[in-house]
């Protein structure tokens, strides 16, 4: 009997960080499986043509709701508007964030706290909330966290101890909410990408500097393309994958194997 392993029809997906870049791309992967996407961030006009544009390429229902995931409240009643547009949310990505770049004693004590309130806490309400009014009701759900290779490893190439503070901070969240949700039917993993190409970082990655180092520290030799990301997302939030919880799944060309 064929068996479809990555059918999310009638599933819901909120995407945060889903205005530019990876996330877009992984609502994308959602939705050509038949998920409905809830596209989240603080800019609206962006993701209500990120919405669109969902619903124009692949004919499922996508909607647009603005939040600003350093704010309870403001998360809360994002949450709640999905909730009762939908009355369900199967999968979260939770995939907003930000990136301090400085020397780490160069570092002020702003530009930590804001990383550690953006990555980190950020994280942790969406997380919450979602499962407050929606999985734990219902008994099931998919939570995947974008960490980063550098919540696992250091790095020499761009100091930002902010970002591997915060980002390690997702790993270890990610194993004490799986921990404590698995009981729950919630899977809660991570994917720890390494550098990938977006219209943001196209520029910096094919810099010499950038390519050299790309020879000297990744395995495979270069860094990630358009949709080899999205391969981890759909695995994770898949209702078959219901024996994974609390991995951290590098999708980095090999960086953190050496």
């Amino acid at each position: 009997m064929e068996r479809n392993y990555f059918d999310f029809k009638g599933r819901v997906a909120v995407v945060t960080g889903c205005s530019t870049g990876l996330g877009v791309q992984m609502a994308k992967a959602l939705a050509s499986h038949g998920c409905k996407i809830v596209a989240m961030a603080r800019r609206q006009n962006l993701i209500e043509e990120v919405a669109a544009g969902i619903t124009k390429e692949f004919g499922v229902e996508a909607i647009g709701v603005p939040v600003d995931i350093t704010s309870t409240e403001r998360v809360h009643d994002a949450i709640a508007e999905v909730m009762k547009k939908f009355g369900r949310i199967d999968i979260l990505i939770n995939n907003a964030g930000t990136g301090a770049v400085a020397p780490a004693e160069k570092i002020t004590d702003e530009q930590f706290e804001n990383e550690m309130r953006i990555d980190l806490e950020g994280t942790f309400k969406v997380a919450r909330e979602v499962a407050n009014q929606a999985m734990i009701p219902a008994g099931f759900g998919r939570i995947i966290n974008i960490a980063s290779m550098y919540g696992l490893v250091g790095n020499k190439i761009a100091g930002s101890a902010p970002y591997h503070a915060a980002k390690g901070g997702v790993v270890n969240l990610t194993r004490a909410l799986a921990a404590e949700w698995g009981e729950k039917g919630i899977t809660v993993n991570s994917i720890c990408p390494g550098y990938f190409y977006t219209p943001l970082t196209v520029e910096t990655l094919n810099s010499d500097f950038f390519q050299q180092n790309a020879k000297t520290m990744i395995p495979e030799e270069r860094y990630g393309n358009e949709g080899e990301l999205d391969t981890a997302a759909i695995f994770l939030a898949s209702p078959e994958s219901a024996y994974v919880t609390g991995v951290q799944l590098p999708v980095d060309g090999g960086y953190t194997c050496m």
